[in-house]
C-alpha cells in the first residue's frame, strides 16, 4: 500500500534533542533577575540549587548557568527562545531594568519577537508561539551561531556524515547557513558572517542521540574526542569537514553528547505558571499548562 504521508518530514535524524546550552556565569542574582523574573523561566528545584550553578528550565530544555571567579562565557550567536506570552515576558523585563543598569542587559521588542541581551552579553531572541516553532510554546526552539565565510556546506556535511543528523545548506537573514535538526521543532543554525568573532571561550551545548557509538567512533578515528565523560556521555569541539582528511576547524563548539540511555534523558521539567502570584493565589495552578 502506497502511504500518503511523506514520513521524511517527521524523521529527526540522529540527534532526538538539544537539551541545554552551557554559559559560565560570575554571579547568580543577575542570572536569577534576567532569566527567572525577566524572561519568566524556572530554575530547576530539584536538581543544582546551591550556589555553584544554576539549572533554568525552558520547556524541555534548559540554560545551564555554572557560576566561576572568571570571565563570563558568550555564545558567539544568538539564542532563540520561545515563551507562551510575548508580552507579559515585556513587562518583565521592564520590570528589571533599573536593576541591571550597570551590566549589558537591554532589550527591544520587535513585531514579532523580543531582542534581549543578558548582564553579561549574551543574545537571545524571544518568541511567542507560532507555527513556525511546531507544538512548542516554551522552549529553546534554536541556537543560531556566527560561522566563518565558506563554512556553511562543510558543516552541514559533518553533522549529516559524522553525526548522522539531517543538515542543509540555505538561507538565513539573508546570508549561507548550515541548518541542522537537533529535535522536534529544535536547530542548530551556523551563518555565515565577514563580521570579526572573539576566540571561543568554552561555552557549549548538549544533545541526546540514538546512534551513540557510531559517530563516537568516526571522531576517535580523527582523534577529535575530548573527554570520554562516562558510559553514557562524550564531548568534542572541533566541526571539520569530512571531505578533508586534515582535520582543518571550521568551527568551535564543545558538544556534550549524550545517549539515550543517560539517567537524565526524558526527564521531566518543572515549568512554572509565571502568572500565578501570592494575592490572586489560585490553587492547582502553579505549573504551566500548556505544551513544552
Amino acid at each position: 500500500m502506497a502511504s500518503k504521508f511523506d514520513r521524511s518530514a517527521e524523521s529527526l535524524g540522529n540527534i532526538l534533542i538539544m537539551e541545554h546550552v552551557n554559559l559560565l556565569i560570575p554571579d547568580q542574582a543577575p542570572a536569577t533577575l534576567f532569566y527567572v523574573v525577566g524572561l519568566q523561566l524556572t530554575r530547576d528545584p530539584y536538581l543544582m540549587v546551591g550556589l555553584d550553578n544554576m539549572w533554568i528550565n525552558v520547556g524541555r530544555s534548559q540554560v545551564h548557568l555554572p557560576r566561576r571567579d572568571t570571565a563570563p562565557q558568550v555564545l558567539r550567536g544568538t539564542v532563540g527562545i520561545v515563551v507562551p506570552n510575548l508580552d507579559e515576558v515585556e513587562d518583565t523585563l521592564t520590570s528589571i531594568a533599573y536593576r541591571l543598569e550597570d551590566t549589558k542587559f537591554r532589550f527591544k521588542r520587535n513585531k514579532t519577537s523580543i531582542d534581549a541581551v543578558c548582564p553579561w552579553g549574551n543574545k537571545f531572541r524571544i518568541h511567542g508561539p507560532g507555527k513556525e516553532f511546531g507544538e512548542i510554546q516554551i522552549g529553546v526552539a534554536y541556537v543560531e551561531l556566527n560561522a566563518p565565510p565558506g563554512s556553511a556546506d562543510g558543516i552541514a556535511r559533518f553533522y549529516r556524515e559524522i553525526l548522522e543528523a539531517n543538515a542543509k545548506i540555505t538561507k538565513r537573514r539573508g546570508k549561507p547557513c548550515a541548518s541542522v535538526t537537533t529535535g522536534a521543532s529544535q536547530f542548530l543554525y551556523f551563518i555565515e558572517t565577514k563580521d570579526t568573532q572573539p576566540d571561543y571561550d568554552g561555552h557549549h551545548v548538549a544533545i541526546y542521540i540514538a546512534d551513540f557509538e557510531g559517530p563516537y567512533q568516526k571522531l576517535l578515528k580523527r582523534g577529535l574526542i575530548t573527554m570520554e565523560s562516562d558510559a553514557y556521555e562524550w564531548r568534542f569541539i572541533d566541526i571539520v569537514d569530512p571531505k578533508s582528511n586534515s582535520n582543518k576547524v571550521l568551527f568551535q563548539i564543545e558538544h556534550e553528547v549524550r545517549s539515550a540511555t543517560h539517567p537524565l534523558y526524558g526527564r521531566p521539567l518543572v515549568n512554572r505558571n509565571p502568572a500565578q502570584s501570592n494575592r490572586p493565589y489560585r490553587r492547582g495552578q502553579d505549573h504551566y499548562l500548556g505544551r513544552i
